[in-house]
């Protein structure tokens, strides 16, 4: 079993940065592939913004948030880290970060496994 946090969300101006973090426990919690996802407004389906390999060789951001999101980790820390630059109003959401137990990455959210609550970002004009 693996738990997962996400933390780092709030309000931010249009323009403004933003890093969510992470964090897992749990059975080898640090050999995971991550991605992070976003859903906005509620009940609709979760959307790909990155994913980021086990130990990192790899990653993949969405066309939406490429060149403004970076993903990245820490295994030491056991952290996944999602730095969000130049937000705009179309980013407000609700981010959650997954882990999945398979080999390699995922832009899909049904090869993920295990699911953090969600951290809010607001994103004001």
């Amino acid at each position: 079993q693996v738990q997962l946090v996400e933390s780092g969300g709030g309000l931010v101006q249009a323009g403004g940065s933003l890093r969510l973090s992470c964090a897992a426990s749990g059975r080898t919690s640090g050999t995971y592939a991550m991605g992070w996802f976003r859903q906005a407004p509620p009940g609709k389906e979760r959307e790909f913004v990155a994913s980021i390999t086990r130990f990192g060789g790899r990653t993949y951001t969405a066309d939406s948030v490429k060149g403004r999101f970076t993903v990245s980790r820490d295994n030491a820390k056991n952290t996944v880290y999602l730095q969000m630059n130049n937000l705009k109003l179309e980013d407000t959401a609700l981010y959650y970060c997954a882990a999945r137990t398979a080999v390699g990455d995922s832009q899909s959210q049904g090869g993920y496994d295990y699911w953090g609550q969600g951290t809010q970002v607001t994103v004001s004009s």
